[in-house]
């Protein structure tokens, strides 16, 4: 019989296992209100933007439909945006007044939405991404040039987890009242179909005088949500 340290290195090391679906775990580590578990005093969740913060402050809700048709009750969606003046916060405080990072979750119930109490973002130049993920180098060519003067539509960065997703989806919400802008994106008009590009547009909605934007996930079938490969 061979010892543990006679076999070769390589049948020793730990291989990588295969991509597993979030199941109820992410809900119970990460979304505790909407497992029905007790909530703790510092939280991530979908509150991005406390009353002090700056900015037009909107409620943005949302629905996760599969290809069936039917409502998913238990997705998880991580958000990620910038501010009002287009600048991402990259440190996360709960005593700030605004945060970029956000997350929530459907339910069982009403109506099974997701929400986020936020900021309508601003505009982010796409050479502020690439300054952050280090897309381009040397900033003094052609093409960071021409890229420096290019603006985003404002929109809402969306990561979705739920059963059935062996890979995290992620997808983009821009606002139906930002035409001009969502004409002039550079990532949007890449969507070449106009019916594809508006499955990311919310729409405006006002309820009890507070605006509100809907945008429902479809993950299959007729109205697909366009999701990104990032």
């Amino acid at each position: 019989m061979k010892q543990p340290n006679s076999q070769p290195a390589s049948e020793l090391m730990l291989r990588e296992t295969a991509s597993q679906t979030a199941g109820p775990y992410v809900h119970i580590g990460l979304a505790l209100a909407a497992a029905g578990n007790p909530t703790r005093d510092e939280e991530i969740w979908n509150e991005m933007a406390r009353p002090e913060a700056e900015g037009e402050h909107i409620e943005v809700v949302g629905t996760v439909i599969d290809g069936n048709g039917d409502l998913v009750r238990d997705a998880f969606i991580e958000a990620w945006q910038a501010d009002s003046k287009g600048v991402y916060q990259r440190e996360y405080d709960l005593e700030k007044p605004f945060n970029s990072f956000g997350r929530t979750a459907t339910t069982f119930e009403h109506g099974s939405e997701w929400t986020l109490k936020t900021v309508k973002p601003g505009r982010v130049r796409v050479d502020g991404i690439d300054e952050e993920h280090g897309a381009i180098d040397d900033k003094e060519n052609d093409l960071a040039s021409a890229r420096s003067a290019l603006l985003m539509a404002p929109h809402i960065n969306l990561t979705l987890f739920a059963r059935g997703i062996n890979i995290h989806l992620q997808t983009r919400l821009y606002f139906e009242d930002e035409g001009e802008a969502n004409a002039e994106c550079p990532v949007l008009s890449r969507i070449e179909s106009p019916i594809r590009r508006a499955t990311l547009i919310a729409r405006r909605e006002e309820v009890d005088g507070k605006v509100r934007y809907r945008l429902d996930i479809r993950l299959q079938g007729e109205g697909e949500t366009v999701f990104f490969d990032f």
